[in-house]
């Protein structure tokens, strides 16, 4: 059986398809081949990839773990600090207490003789 090409009018036989055939199959196959090895490259990537991204997960973690821990702590020193700032609060208000009383004292004190004068008149 002979195959007519359209364009060219030229004629081919069934053993000259076979060859072609062959010859197209056989190139297919190569490319087919290097596509599979690109592939093969392409998994082998991703796995060291999904074995990185496994272990930065577990490293961040870890970093988690250690920053809750963190937290933890600075909540009890922002409590302490809290409680500091309402100590030094009350100490202050003392302290103006005290000071109004000197300032009280210290009037009384003018008030009084001195001990020069007071040896003086003695």
């Amino acid at each position: 059986m002979k195959k007519i090409n359209i364009k060219t009018k030229e004629t081919y036989s069934k053993d000259e398809m076979k060859r072609y055939l062959g010859a197209i199959t056989e190139e297919h196959r190569e490319v087919l081949k290097v596509v599979k090895e690109g592939f093969k490259i392409i998994n082998s990537k991703l796995d060291r990839h999904e074995e990185i991204l496994d272990t930065h997960t577990e490293i961040l973690g870890k970093h988690e773990k250690i920053l809750n821990s963190h937290t933890e702590i600075s909540n009890r020193h922002e409590k302490i600090l809290n409680s500091h700032t309402e100590m030094i609060g009350n100490v202050m208000e003392n302290v103006s207490a005290l000071k109004d009383d000197m300032q009280i004292v210290k009037k009384e004190l003018k008030k009084k003789v001195d001990y020069d004068e007071y040896h003086s008149v003695v």
